[in-house]
């Protein structure tokens, strides 16, 4: 693997990926971070593949271009949690609350401090969901913790540790319902066979919505920014 970019303003970084799987070169952009990676065989030179990525340019940046714009968490402006937006107010309290179309921060607190909050919420409604799954499934799991992964939504090691993006508390509760589905349908098939996905309408029913939901939708839970002051 390598790393190279397009010249411009601004440049494009690209990812090279080599892959003896490959059958031709290919490019992809990730809806989550907009990472390129360009994929090419082990029979192609590294400059040929260079050479398909200056043809796609236009196709490149437009794409990039079309990405959300990063988001501001600052008070007045909206956030979705649990797929309703909500106002960030001033809280009066020292408490982080969550209203019907509020969420109220104290005032001077950092964004941060709001990330912790829907971690925790984020915690909740996922170790609920998987704990109702796992049973229905007869299998436990061994763990779950929580990331901000920017390629994945969750993931099932062959322990049977879960792993899972916070920022599926942003979205609507039947996709992380579905997300939580899906990987504890993991303990059970560790592939993406038909008997898998048997196992995930099992546990959580058809699923055809969700995973477009996420398809189209999934890049805007990564727009907003939580390295800056709640203010």
């Amino acid at each position: 693997m390598g790393d190279h970019a397009l010249p411009g303003k601004p440049p494009v970084p690209l990812t090279l990926r080599k892959s003896a799987r490959a059958r031709r070169i290919s490019l992809r952009i990730s809806q989550l971070d907009g990472r390129v990676t360009l994929t090419y065989p082990k029979g192609v030179a590294e400059a040929e593949a260079l050479d398909f990525a200056r043809l796609k340019e236009d196709w490149i940046r437009q794409h990039l271009q079309d990405r959300p714009a990063p988001a501001a968490v600052a008070f007045g402006h909206t956030i979705p949690v649990e797929g309703n937006n909500r106002r960030i107010v001033a809280a009066e309290g020292r408490r982080v609350l969550l209203r019907d179309t509020e969420i109220a921060v104290p005032q001077g607190a950092e964004a941060r401090r709001l990330a912790r909050f829907l971690k925790e919420l984020a915690r909740d409604r996922l170790t609920e969901a998987c704990d109702d799954y796992a049973a229905m499934l007869g299998l436990p799991y061994s763990s779950l913790t929580l990331r901000d992964t920017r390629s994945r939504w969750g993931s099932c090691s062959s322990t049977g540790g879960l792993m899972f993006s916070w920022r599926l508390i942003l979205a609507p509760s039947d996709i992380l319902h579905y997300v939580a589905a899906h990987e504890v349908a993991h303990l059970a098939e560790m592939n993406h066979s038909p008997a898998f996905w048997a196992q995930v309408e099992r546990l959580f029913g058809p699923c055809k919505d969700q995973r477009r939901w996420l398809r189209d939708n999934g890049a805007q839970l990564h727009q907003y920014r939580f390295d800056a002051p709640v203010s």
